[in-house]
């Protein structure tokens, strides 16, 4: 693990911007950034356009690490290049933005409530291609629609297995057991989520340290236990579907938490824009997710 990495997502200020959208959801993303289905023919083509996208992400003097943290990658970005570097190693080396590496394959049918993630049976190896390319950590997701306690039960339980499993593979990896936005039993939903989560720190080893995202809640400051956690190196929020305006709103409100936004992050940015334009919009959009990252 690097020890400069480490020293930052633990102490500095910032947010990690999530560039992960995968098969299921780049076609939405390509839509809002101005480019509809009929551009492109089968994945390769989607993948490579999108590729230009966060390219030019990446590439804007905007984006920096001195205002953000890290970056979270799609495995199709990890494995193509940015101005002639590994896509990972650009961001730390250039950019100073620490590289995660999404590690989910998406999420398995409802049950109880839930949807836990897909197995991953090639996990091993891609964490193995993740350490090559000096990524840092890792992010998985599920997601919880209702509050069930045996279905959130579940999603800990799985979250916390492989979490452990990425640890002894000598990564970081980022739980994310999202609640839906519109849930109707939200709230009940986060105390659920909560204490299954403090049980699982609480039994983890010194030495195994893990980090969290999380839908932004109800209650401002609900999560301080787990900021607050000697296992925990940082806790991040999501927009989950939030517009940025909400999603920072109730960022400010949350004390020690970090944003990791996707769609928010992204939000105004197009195709069509010029470089100028382009870079004006970002830097906005960074400069005001810093901010309320920052309380």
């Amino acid at each position: 693990m690097n020890d400069d990495q480490l020293e930052k997502i633990c102490n500095r200020d910032g947010f990690i911007a999530a560039l992960d959208q995968s098969g299921g959801s780049t076609p939405k993303a390509l839509r809002l950034y101005g480019i509809d289905e009929s551009a492109y023919s089968g994945d390769e083509e989607m993948f490579s356009i999108v590729h230009g996208m966060r390219t030019r992400i990446m590439t804007s003097p905007s984006f920096d690490g001195s205002r953000i943290l890290g970056a979270i990658l799609f495995e199709n970005t990890m494995d193509r290049e940015v101005e002639g570097k590994p896509s990972a190693r650009y961001l730390w080396e250039v950019k100073n933005v620490i590289p995660f590496l999404k590690v989910d394959k998406g999420l398995a049918a409802e049950a109880d409530g839930v949807q836990l993630m897909k197995p991953m049976p090639e996990l091993d190896a891609l964490l193995a291609r993740a350490k090559e390319n000096g990524v840092f950590g890792t992010k998985m997701r599920s997601l919880i629609k209702l509050a069930n306690s045996a279905g959130v039960k579940a999603i800990v339980d799985q979250q916390f297995e492989i979490g452990r499993h990425i640890v002894e593979a000598g990564l970081v990896p980022i739980i994310e057991p999202e609640i839906d936005i519109h849930s109707p039993e939200k709230e009940q939903a986060e105390a659920l989520l909560k204490d299954a989560m403090l049980a699982h720190l609480d039994a983890l080893g010194p030495d195994q340290k893990v980090m969290l995202k999380l839908t932004l809640p109800e209650r401002e400051n609900f999560y301080a236990e787990c900021v607050n956690h000697p296992n925990i190196l940082r806790v991040a929020a999501l927009s989950g579907g939030y517009t940025r305006d909400e999603a920072n709103s109730r960022m400010s409100r949350n004390h020690g938490v970090v944003a990791s936004f996707s769609r928010a992050f992204t939000e105004g940015l197009t195709a069509q824009q010029s470089d100028e334009e382009f870079d004006a919009t970002l830097d906005s959009s960074i400069a005001s997710i810093y901010e309320a990252s920052r309380t």
